[in-house]
């Protein structure tokens, strides 16, 4: 027997529209777990990203130097990413500006990773220095947060590896 009184809940045997706290709750909860996992996965990955930015523009730097050289036979090899680089605009390319690397890479940082040229082996030829070999250099920006390992590249074109993040590469990349 139904009471027809104006006061009772007619529509007590349906469900209420929208959801309950303790489904919100667990709706919450599984967010939380997923984005726990997900989050030291995403860095991870910028991490070997990074790392394979570094060996790609360390590679670009080798290229550029080979160009370099067959530019500028006197001279060898470059010292400086800044001779490898230079502005279009402010003129011809030369020995201090080659023009053959990007702006970017240039400035010595990209993509968590700081470049440079270092242990350059220089002979005196006709009285004028001529670079005979270099290495190129990649070190993380903040090791462990950028990148793990730190890259270096010879003359020929051999790169290695350091774990430690640092410029002591011994570990053959492949």
């Amino acid at each position: 027997m139904k009471c027809n009184h104006p006061f009772s809940n007619r529509n007590s045997d349906k469900r209420p529209n929208g959801f309950t706290l303790m489904e919100l709750l667990i709706v919450i909860s599984i967010i939380l777990i997923l984005m726990l996992v997900a989050i030291p996965t995403a860095g991870k990955i910028r991490k070997h990203a990074n790392e394979l930015s570094a060996q790609k523009s360390l590679q670009t730097i080798q290229e550029a130097q080979t160009m370099y050289e067959s530019t500028y036979p006197t001279s060898g090899f470059a010292c400086t990413l800044q001779a490898l680089a230079g502005d279009p605009n402010a003129g011809p390319p030369s020995a201090t500006a080659a023009q053959v690397i990007n702006g970017e890479l240039a400035t010595g940082i990209k993509s968590g990773y700081i470049f440079n040229i270092t242990n350059c082996t220089k002979v005196t030829v006709n009285n004028a220095e001529r670079v005979t070999s270099y290495t190129a250099t990649a070190v993380p920006a903040t090791p462990g947060k950028t990148g793990d390992r730190g890259f270096c590249l010879d003359s020929g074109g051999a790169m290695k590896a350091d774990p430690a993040g640092g410029t002591n590469c011994t570990v053959m990349v492949q």
